[in-house]
């Protein structure tokens, strides 16, 4: 039965086909678009579905700019901050620096000041004393600085004015004891020249041997072979 139904098929006696054309390219074409278009509304919508779900929005753009400029203003702020800072740093240490420049000022004036004092009571001894005409010994003084050092200071003046040139020489002479035993010490260069008009102020500092004691400092102003002044101060 199979057999006879397979050569029916294949003779001329078999069954007619119909054949039928395909759809027109031109309405495939036109399909083909709808079906794209409509995929690609698909797509746009679910894109800002997602954009609006996740925030990215119109009004979020407007929010991330102004917030990005919010940050530039406080970057500036801080520019500006950090800026002053510096200064006020470099402020603080011109200041500091003059405080310390001001501090050695004022200990150098404090110095100068002592030594004025020391000064006006040396020059307040040039006031005239009596009539002596020839130069006369006004101050002399004399302070141990240690067991091995005393410093001296010699005034001498002539209390008369429109004074001749004073020509002579000052003597000075340490006594004490020495290892306790009677001692006496001048200048290591012996006399000092003395030559002056008005005023004339000598001082040093002279060092002294071991276990010496000095007791007594006396000064003398000579002129050729005559002494015309001479004092003596203890100590």
């Amino acid at each position: 039965m199979k057999f006879r139904l397979f050569r029916r098929r294949l003779t001329i006696s078999s069954p007619r086909m119909a054949i039928r054309s395909a759809l027109p390219w031109p309405l495939r074409w036109a399909l083909g678009a709808v079906m794209l278009g409509f995929s690609a509304a698909i797509a746009l919508w679910t894109f800002e579905l997602g954009v609006s779900i996740a925030g990215l929005d119109k009004d979020a753009k407007l929010e991330l700019a102004r917030l990005r400029e919010e940050v530039a203003a406080l970057r500036m702020e801080r520019d500006k901050s950090q800026s002053i800072a510096n200064t006020a740093g470099s402020l603080l240490t011109a200041e500091k620096a003059a405080q310390e420049k001001m501090a050695a000022q004022l200990k150098q004036l404090e110095a100068d000041n002592r030594m004025l004092r020391d000064d006006l009571g040396f020059f307040e001894k040039l006031l005239p004393a009596g009539g002596a005409e020839s130069a006369a010994i006004r101050g002399l003084q004399a302070e141990a600085l240690s067991d091995m050092q005393i410093r001296w200071q010699v005034l001498v003046i002539q209390p008369v004015k429109n004074a001749p040139v004073f020509n002579g020489k000052l003597e000075l002479t340490f006594n004490g004891t020495l290892a306790g035993k009677p001692w006496t010490m001048g200048l290591p260069g012996g006399t000092q020249p003395l030559q002056f008009k008005q005023y004339r102020r000598i001082e040093g500092v002279l060092d002294l041997p071991p276990l010496a004691v000095v007791k007594t400092v006396t000064a003398k102003v000579v002129e050729g072979t005559a002494v015309r002044s001479i004092q003596t101060v203890k100590l």
